[in-house]
């Protein structure tokens, strides 16, 4: 995918314009049949089209449809899909029209200006279900204004999917526990089998997520705790070399351009031996390859020579804007959706776990027993995840600055252009660490 950086200037919002003044043209058409119903209470949300089905049938159809009753509220929900998100957000605060509610799948802090102090959902959250994870907070707050720019109700593990039949054959019966592991059975299947490991390099979400968990798991980090940019390190240059490796010995240069879903398809397919991806990649081999599902096991996020870590594989992160219609009716909805938060955990099938863990109480049990999946425990090797579960912008706030270095796709370029052998990790290093030095020092005038 090629997603579009969140709006950083008034040209960008300028050209998007046309797309906010459609947009809230058709949603405006959506909710009623001209003017003659403009009082009616409406609450208009947009969101990604989720990867399990089930989930929007259930935030939709009972949610939705049984939280309007309640409050007087016609509730318009539109799906759209990955790679829209950024542009059509961009177009919205363009516009300054469009919804109430809008989720993000990253921390969308470039647009702190133009959203509501989300504080105050917070505090009647934890009124009712305790603090949110360190992961929630550290994704929407910033230590500099004391505001959150957004409010997290759930966010998703990014562990491995592997073939265990293939693994087994080559030493790794349980799959790789590190990267080390990664590097040598995945070499050995593309030798023996010809399946390639499926780590993206491209300019999309999950190669975001894969190259960030790469580099902290060898002690890199684009800033450190206190949002000083560090990228230009010796971790980081293992981390270049390892990635250069990896693809020399047992990838195909298809990852360059993939999409957010090649490596669903791939895996699925049954040509990849080992995805980076959030449990969609199961949930859907059991609902269409009931035979495949059996094969692709799960592992947590590899361990590296310094630590076991990895980024969320997405952030749920609502924001209400400024100049959202029904900012009250917005900041309820939150706030009674994390009181249904349990049945929200059910219908996505352990997709979207709880940033605030009160909410499904018994999630470790729910995991470990699941009647879907072959063998039923498949799935409890995500019950320690927050154990090495971490935030954009690990070991500090995931910042305007973060966002825009995160949008633009740093980390995947610099590891690409390596494993392509454009550049030396020396070199790549430092042309990153002279990039997100720009984007940061931009931000710190804002």
């Amino acid at each position: 995918m090629a997603n579009r950086k969140r709006g950083f200037t008034r040209r960008q919002f300028v050209k998007a314009a046309g797309i906010g003044a459609l947009a809230a043209a058709g949603s405006a058409a959506g909710l009623a049949p001209g003017r003659a119903r403009a009082q009616e209470k409406t609450l208009k949300i947009i969101q990604w089209s989720h990867f399990v089905p089930a989930y929007d049938k259930w935030f939709d159809g009972v949610f939705c449809k049984q939280w309007g009753e309640k409050h007087g509220t016609r509730v318009v929900v539109d799906h759209i899909s990955i790679g829209e998100i950024n542009a059509r957000a961009a177009a919205e605060v363009s516009a300054r029209r469009g919804h109430d509610l809008f989720m993000f799948l990253s921390p969308p802090a470039a647009y702190e200006q133009q959203t509501i102090d989300h504080t105050e959902i917070y505090q009647q959250v934890e009124k009712r279900w305790g603090k949110p994870i360190d992961l929630g907070h550290k994704s929407t707050f910033n230590p500099r204004t004391k505001k959150y720019f957004a409010f997290s109700d759930s966010y998703v593990p990014d562990p491995g999917n592997y073939r265990q039949d293939l693994w087994s054959q080559v030493g790794f019966p349980k799959g790789p526990d590190t990267w080390d592991d990664l590097r040598k059975g995945a070499k050995a299947i593309k030798d023996k089998f010809g399946n390639p490991c499926g780590i993206g390099l491209s300019q999309e979400l999950d190669t975001n997520m894969a190259m960030r968990a790469l580099l902290w798991s060898f002690g890199g980090a684009e800033q450190d705790e206190n949002g000083r940019v560090v990228i230009n390190s010796p971790h980081t240059i293992e981390a270049l070399k390892f990635m250069r490796a990896l693809q020399k010995e047992s990838q195909t240069n298809e990852v360059f351009t993939w999409d957010p879903s090649s490596n669903n398809r791939g895996i699925l397919a049954g040509k990849l031996s080992y995805v980076a991806n959030a449990i969609s990649v199961t949930r859907t081999a059991e609902k269409d390859n009931p035979e495949m599902s059996q094969k692709i096991q799960i592992v947590p996020a590899p361990k590296g020579p310094v630590r076991r870590i990895a980024a969320e594989h997405v952030m749920d992160c609502y924001v209400v804007w400024k100049f959202a219609e029904n900012v009250e009716g917005a900041k309820q909805f939150l706030v009674d959706y994390m009181d249904a938060f349990g049945d929200a955990f059910k219908a996505s099938e352990f997709y979207n776990f709880p940033c605030f863990p009160k909410t499904v109480p018994n999630l470790k049990e729910q995991i470990a027993n699941d009647p879907k999946a072959k063998p039923p425990d498949k799935y409890k090797v995500l019950g320690d995840v927050l154990d090495w579960a971490t935030n954009v912008g690990y070991p500090g706030y995931a910042s305007a600055a973060i966002d825009e270095v995160f949008n633009t796709f740093v980390l995947p370029t610099m590891f690409a252009k390596v494993a392509r052998d454009e550049l030396k990790p020396e070199d790549a290093a430092r042309a990153a660490e002279k990039e997100i030095k720009r984007i940061f020092e931009k931000w710190s005038k804002a």
